[in-house]
């Protein structure tokens, strides 16, 4: 009898050290976003996120929090630098404040198609990922937006026609941008663009036609001029730390993942593009090539935002214009 009873209590003690040890191996991540369910960056994340689950077999389950719900845009690199959240995406050019090296991808009219973008990321990468590593910060993969147009409530046809008028920005880049246009900038996070247009905070802006769809910009604006500016790019980043806990198969299920990641967001932006152009013009909103004295000046804008962005970002600046070939 005491033979039996001291079997049954080491097979329960057995039982409990192997739920405890599988339990310990699991890891659960927090992960904020800015964007909405139906942007392609979320759904793009959304899937990374699944097959990290799948490929760890369970060992790693990342939640999503869209729509800046859990940790605004502005305030989720720092959350993830200090350990707040073990990981999030971001744009990278909101962090241009801090260094002007993360603005390399929003000078107008430097890198205005996606495979001078690819270029330009390919050069630029290295420095950024550096300055990130020194701050705890790993960047495990980077999407563009579709290109940047700008939306108004008339047709433009010249810079002048935008002078006094209140520019939603996104990031210090688009705020001299705006700046430069006479426009008066307006920083708006995208959750609140549709409210900010219909109070009169703003009554134009520059953004992608994915924001546009995803704001329904055909309730509250007229015009969308298709500029094709710059490809600005989101990064999905993670806190070293958090990522030296994980096993290295773990690790290794991440980044090919992040790898897949990348690519499949690359090919669904340049495949989204077109039709969120079309969609706003079945929508009602006039899809309009800039003017030739229009581009003229966007242009002209683009040469000295570029020439300030490389004075202010020093000689990393100076090496990626060089490498990319300005």
């Amino acid at each position: 009898m005491i033979h039996r009873r001291s079997f049954i209590a080491a097979a329960v003690a057995g039982a409990f050290m192997l739920a405890t040890g599988t339990a310990q191996t699991q890891t659960k991540w927090d992960m904020p976003t800015p964007y909405p369910d139906g942007n392609f960056h979320t759904k793009n994340v959304v899937q990374f996120t699944q097959e990290v689950a799948q490929a760890s077999a369970g060992k790693l389950t990342i939640s999503t929090h869209t729509n800046g719900s859990m940790i605004k845009h502005p305030e989720i690199k720092r959350a993830v630098q200090t350990g707040q959240v073990p990981i999030g995406e971001i744009l990278v050019s909101v962090l241009a404040n801090e260094n002007a090296i993360f603005a390399f991808d929003s000078n107008p009219f430097l890198a205005n198609s996606y495979a001078k973008q690819r270029k330009l990321w390919s050069v630029a990468k290295p420095t950024i990922e550096k300055r990130l590593d020194a701050q705890g910060i790993m960047v495990l993969y980077s999407v563009p937006w579709p290109p940047q147009g700008v939306y108004a409530k008339k047709e433009l046809q010249s810079v002048a026609d935008l002078k006094g008028a209140k520019f939603r920005t996104y990031s210090p880049t688009t705020s001299r941008f705006a700046e430069l246009m006479g426009a008066i900038p307006t920083t708006i996070q995208v959750p609140e663009i549709p409210q900010a247009f219909r109070t009169g905070q703003v009554d134009s802006m520059i953004t992608s036609g994915a924001t546009g769809v995803d704001s329904q910009a055909w309730d509250y604006l007229t015009h969308y001029h298709d500029t094709q500016a710059f490809l600005p790019q989101n990064v999905v980043i993670v806190n070293k730390a958090a990522w030296g806990k994980l096993d290295a198969a773990t690790q290794k299920a991440v980044m090919n993942a992040a790898r897949t990641a990348e690519e499949r967001g690359w090919k669904t932006s340049e495949a989204e593009n077109e039709r969120y152009v079309k969609t706003m013009a079945d929508k009602g909103i006039k899809v309009v090539k800039p003017s030739a004295k229009l581009a003229a000046e966007f242009a002209e804008i683009g040469r000295k935002m570029a020439a300030e962005w490389a004075q202010k970002a020093g000689p990393d600046g100076e090496a990626i214009l060089k490498a990319y070939g300005q």
